[in-house]
């Protein structure tokens, strides 16, 4: 009985390596984190754990996906798997946390860039996932470059 539950302890890990996962998980957490605490300095609904929790879920379901892909459900041939189906999933969900941090009152409008910057989250969670960590973290400087220089940009036009 022992053995069979050690076996499920430690049997997973087929497409991908306790320490590549560690990475992949790590790294979406640190990027998305970055995103997040511009947001915890701006004050807004959704800052650090926030957006860290949807990368590295993000990151989880692209990494189960392809553990998944290893487990034989039939026979050669039979299997099929989808990864854009889990890029949906990801999306959909973030997107339906997203709408949640978006306010109206009237005509205004607020807390559609934490919207914005959750789904994002989710991108790049799903980007590390895929052991794509150069892409995310080129996005990542990307959205602070946005978050951070753009807002002075818009003040000085006169805008926000």
């Amino acid at each position: 009985m022992l053995d069979i539950i050690l076996d499920e302890l430690t049997g997973g890990f087929a497409a991908v390596p306790p320490v590549v996962s560690a990475s992949r998980l790590l790294a979406a957490a640190v990027l998305a984190g970055l995103i997040g605490a511009e947001r915890e300095w701006r004050d807004k609904p959704a800052g650090l754990k926030t957006h860290i929790l949807v990368a590295v879920a993000a990151c989880l379901f692209v990494i189960v996906g392809q553990e998944i892909s290893q487990i034989r459900f039939g026979d050669e041939g039979e299997q099929r798997n989808d990864p854009l189906r889990l890029i949906e999933a990801v999306t959909a969900g973030v997107a339906f946390l997203a709408a949640g941090t978006i306010i109206t009152r009237g005509a205004e409008v607020k807390n559609v860039t934490t919207g914005a910057s959750l789904w994002l989250a989710g991108a790049i969670g799903l980007g590390c996932g895929a052991g794509e960590i150069p892409l995310a973290a080129l996005a990542t400087v990307v959205v602070l470059i946005v978050l951070l220089l753009v807002r002075s940009l818009e003040r000085r036009l006169g805008g926000d």
